[in-house]
């Protein structure tokens, strides 16, 4: 069952909090907050806290399945559907699935593989638009969080560049967990640099725009992300409490 919403004002005490985290490690990095998006990660959690993370500010919303973000949408429209916010679908998606994501989302965080390109482009031209993707990198070598090696990126990266309906606009990637402080150095900073020096190593070919999305950081290591130059940090706990 989803989560109980809790009220608005918590809420926006929270992602005031988050906000000052993200502006304190913009400043150690010498970047400006303000170049930093706040995408509130609404998965399992109930419509009512989708409302409420909306009148708390929070205009960039994150879900990880298809179906959520369908039923969520309907009820809050996002900007693919004329609404006031952004959709922002974060998950791996499976094929069968995607016209519904080609339709609602505003960005897919997690397109991995030339089949998936093929099957959105398919479902975006259906639907009349052009659909923003990041590139999902596995930077932990953990099978688990999916995405494809770095070495596949910008090759990945190129074939949605060619395609009509897709507009490939920047890479995502997740780092292992950290146990503690130690592990945010040891293992989650060089796994957001790793992903940072493909992102700044793409070269564009054809028509392809340059890159501008770097989405990496969760709850639990969002600050070193934005040491590390993420441009939008995918958070859930921080903001709404534990599941």
């Amino acid at each position: 069952m989803p989560a109980a919403a809790p009220p608005a004002a918590p809420i926006a005490e929270n992602a005031a909090r988050v906000r000052d985290r993200i502006a304190a490690a913009a400043d150690r990095a010498g970047r400006d907050a303000a170049d930093v998006t706040l995408v509130a990660v609404t998965k399992t959690r109930s419509l009512d806290t989708v409302r409420a993370a909306v009148a708390a500010g929070l205009t960039d919303l994150g879900e990880n399945r298809v179906g959520e973000l369908v039923e969520k949408s309907d009820a809050v429209p996002g900007e693919a559907e004329g609404g006031a916010v952004r959709w922002h679908l974060i998950g791996s998606l499976q094929r069968n699935k995607a016209r519904d994501a080609a339709a609602r989302a505003d960005l897919f965080h997690a397109l991995d593989s030339v089949r998936l390109a093929d099957a959105l482009e398919r479902r975006a031209e259906q639907a009349g638009r052009v659909l923003p993707v990041l590139v999902q990198v596995n930077v932990s070598d953990e099978e688990a969080k999916g995405g494809v090696e770095p070495d596949a990126a910008h090759d990945l990266l190129a074939y949605a560049a060619e395609q009509d309906h897709l507009r490939p606009v920047g890479l995502m990637g997740m780092a292992a967990i950290a146990e503690d402080d130690r592990d945010l150095d040891r293992i989650v900073r060089p796994a957001f640099r790793r992903l940072r020096d493909l992102f700044e190593a793409y070269a564009p070919a054809g028509g392809a725009g340059p890159l501008s999305v770097l989405s990496m950081g969760m709850s639990g290591d969002f600050e070193v992300a934005v040491e590390e130059g993420a441009t939008h940090v995918r958070v859930g706990t921080a903001l709404f409490g534990p599941r």
